[in-house]
């Protein structure tokens, strides 16, 4: 066969640019026989069953792609099996509901009596989000926290807390009727206004009902 010089080396079976790297060719045809191929790696013949599955190997690919077998090396790569996520620290932080008399007493609602028939209960405060209201078909309203049994003062969205990426607790009011109080503060919180809760924080909605939190202990 004729082949011509690539001014790479290389010996090419075409006379105006070179088959193997595209380098053009002056012409001049060279009396050498084409260059043989590389040698396959050691212990890599093309075609030969995998020492370790014995499927078919593919060409000259150095790893078997049935078992990840190394033909370079003769081993098989050992993957390090992946870690299992790291569970999220569990939603420890609690919130004791309960109707205040003494915050009722500050906000001396016209035409409304504090209840005679109180309950106290302690709910747990699960991420991301905790709606506080009163559970309404056909408002379409069903709040973790629902009091509507507990307090005719509490509008159907009234509050949300939200746990942040930073871990904190924090306090948002949904634009209720009558305010979202935090502590003792006289003023409530404006309608979409956010605050950073605390441990033993108390957050006051409603007629008479506090909130309180609780971090873990």
């Amino acid at each position: 066969m004729t082949t011509y010089a690539c001014p790479k080396g290389h010996a090419s079976t075409t006379d105006d640019f070179c088959d193997t790297c595209g380098a053009r060719i002056g012409g001049a045809a060279a009396s050498q026989p084409a260059a043989s191929p590389a040698p396959a790696a050691a212990g890599a013949v093309p075609g030969e069953p995998c020492p370790h599955c014995g499927a078919p190997r593919a060409g000259t690919g150095r790893f078997c792609e049935d078992c990840g077998f190394d033909h370079s090396t003769g081993k098989v790569p050992v993957l390090a099996a992946p870690s299992a996520p790291t569970p999220a620290p569990a939603a420890a932080w609690t919130a004791t509901i309960a109707a205040d008399r003494e915050y009722f007493e500050a906000n001396a609602i016209e035409g409304v009596e504090f209840p005679a028939d109180t309950r106290t209960r302690t709910v747990a405060l699960p991420p991301p989000q905790i709606r506080i209201g009163r559970r309404s078909t056909s408002k379409g309203t069903d709040p973790e926290i629902d009091l509507a049994d507990d307090d005719p003062g509490v509008s159907h969205s009234h509050a949300l807390l939200t746990l942040s990426v930073d871990g904190v607790w924090l306090l948002s009011d949904l634009g209720s009727t009558n305010g979202t109080y935090l502590n003792d503060e006289p003023k409530p919180l404006t309608a979409g206004q956010t605050r950073t809760l605390a441990d033993g924080d108390r957050v006051h909605v409603g007629a008479w009902t506090t909130v309180t939190l609780h971090a873990p202990a």
